[in-house]
């Protein structure tokens, strides 16, 4: 089965069907890249669709992954990116494996086909030429032979006639002879011409064509085969990842199974647990006995007896908590408003933040303190003293920070009764500590509520106002701590915060306790002005026989 034999006279077909099969190479390609670029752009919004509903750092949407529904969720998203890696690598494989090759292909088929073709065409005008050249000289051959037949006739016409000269008799003999010769050369030559055109056209028909066909055949099975060599590459491409895509599939099965509604309840009690104890029994009040009407509740000694009796015609002051709405406004920087449980997670949560600020400061005074070492044994690199005010400004920056978190660790260690609060913190916790047990837990039952909301009464807060009063003129009566040295300021700073004094830079100020290993001085400036530095901020003379002295700046 050869085309060079079969087709032997098809050459214009052959040419129209070798562009058709390039047309479908070409058709392939095309196909094969679009679904390139679908496989590229699925992949792109796979992982927008993933990103999108990836939690937000530092935001409410990250704590709810604590639960094993929200983790199974967040793995079926990874899973997600992971898939849609798998369907770039489809398209990558496809683009490297396919697309290249056969654009090569292509051009190479394209200029193969070309040469062929202009062979067959190089053949064809080649015979027609051998042709034409036949017909000329057949036809010259045709028209000498008339002449000699003519010059013939007319030899023997002239020969016959009486009436003629011998001289024309002899002319016309002449003539029919050169005639006749001519005529034998034109014989000679067609014959000639048609021998070497006999045997142009065998070799046209045997040889030329045949061999050319053959090799456009060659050409054509050759573009079959690579085309479905391509297919087969297409199907092996998506069949390479499915291995991997069935892992993410299944890590999202598994993801799914980690889900434990056990685990998501108890994360909710961790979560919402306020530390109190479900309100009792609301006792009945009898207003049918006036007398007991009578006392009042803004009563000192019914207050510190825990006997604080309702007042006419007012709120009953039992734990009715649970139905009372929050009260709306700022959220206090200790977190009083939260029950006793979320309070403490809030300042531990708290507490993590500042020492990981404090950590990352300490971190730029370190790199800060190297590189001003650099400067100070290579001069030429930078001068030492541009580096003084950022290191400064670091140093007071931790200072700030270690200042803020001594003040939550103290109310996180209120809340977790380890130690007690300074200042005002530490009278109150002793004016509660003084009072009757059944006083401070009424106090505290009436004040905080699980929902984090305040339902104490005026009477109340009087009540509570009176106790501090009163505590407060007993502790102010108190011996002032003496001085036990000087100390003068090398910075200045601001006392913001509860127990801490504003210093001016070079202000001079008496040491009235030192250093207890946690970074802070307590100075006094007159009676009335006292509080904690941080120890780095001030340079500290003590002295011994300073320690009785009551001198004031």
């Amino acid at each position: 089965m050869s085309w060079g034999t079969e087709l032997w006279d098809q050459f214009d077909n052959l040419e129209k069907h070798t562009q058709w099969g390039i047309d479908i190479l070409e058709k392939y390609i095309k196909f094969v890249k679009e679904r390139t670029e679908i496989e590229l752009s699925y992949a792109k919004q796979l992982r927008n669709l993933s990103k999108k509903y990836q939690p937000k750092k530092n935001s409410k949407e990250e704590e709810e992954y604590r639960y094993t529904a929200c983790k199974a969720f967040l793995s079926t998203l990874n899973e997600m990116n992971d898939y849609a890696g798998q369907h770039e690598v489809v398209s990558e494989n496809l683009t490297s494996q396919i697309l290249a090759g056969l654009a090569r292909y292509v051009q190479e088929l394209k200029q193969e086909r070309k040469s062929n073709f202009h062979d067959g065409r190089k053949a064809q005008q080649h015979i027609e030429t051998c042709w034409k050249q036949l017909e000329s000289s057949k036809r010259r051959f045709e028209r000498d032979c008339k002449e000699a037949d003519r010059a013939q006739q007319y030899f023997e016409k002239m020969d016959a006639d009486i009436n003629v000269t011998k001289a024309d008799v002899e002319k016309a003999r002449q003539q029919a002879q050169i005639r006749h010769q001519m005529a034998e050369d034109s014989k000679a030559d067609y014959s000639s011409i048609l021998q070497r055109f006999n045997h142009e056209q065998r070799d046209y028909y045997h040889t030329h064509i045949p061999n050319i066909f053959q090799k456009i055949q060659e050409m054509e099975e050759r573009r079959i085969v690579r085309l479905g060599e391509s297919m087969k590459t297409y199907a092996e491409v998506d069949r390479q990842v499915i291995p991997i895509i069935g892992k993410c599939l299944d890590g999202i099965v598994k993801a799914a199974e980690g889900i434990d509604e056990k685990t998501d309840s108890q994360l909710v009690i961790e979560a919402y647990k306020s530390g109190f104890e479900p309100p009792g029994d609301i006792e009945f009040e009898d207003y049918t006995q006036p007398m007991k009407r009578t006392v009042s509740e803004n009563s000192l000694s019914n207050s510190r007896d825990g006997k604080a009796e309702p007042k006419f015609g007012g709120k009953p002051k039992g734990k009715l908590w649970p139905f009372i709405k929050k009260n709306k406004g700022a959220a206090p920087e200790d977190f009083s408003n939260l029950p006793p449980e979320q309070r403490r997670k809030k300042l531990q949560q708290k507490v993590d933040e500042l020492n990981k600020e404090i950590q990352k400061e300490m971190d730029q005074r370190e790199a800060i303190t190297k590189m001003k070492d650099v400067y100070l044994k290579n001069p030429q690199m930078g001068d030492p003293a541009s580096l003084d005010h950022k290191l400064t400004e670091v140093i007071q920056n931790i200072d700030k920070l270690r200042l803020e978190a001594q003040k939550f660790e103290a109310w996180l260690a209120e809340v977790e009764g380890r130690l007690p609060a300074r200042g005002e913190q530490r009278r109150q916790s002793g004016l509660y500590d003084a009072q009757p047990a059944p006083a401070v837990n009424n106090c505290a039952q009436a004040r905080e509520s699980p929902d984090g909301s305040y339902t104490e009464e005026q009477s109340q807060e009087s009540e509570v106002k009176v106790l501090a009063t009163d505590f407060d003129d007993e502790f102010d009566d108190e011996e002032p701590l003496p001085a036990i040295g000087t100390c003068k300021a090398l910075y200045t700073f601001d006392g913001q915060n509860e127990g801490t004094i504003s210093v001016a830079e070079g202000e001079t100020l008496y040491v009235i306790e030192e250093d207890k290993g946690d970074g802070w001085t307590r100075i006094r400036r007159n009676e009335d002005e006292e509080g904690y530095v941080p120890t780095s901020y001030v340079e500290v003379y003590l002295d011994k026989n300073a320690k009785g002295a009551k001198t004031y700046i």
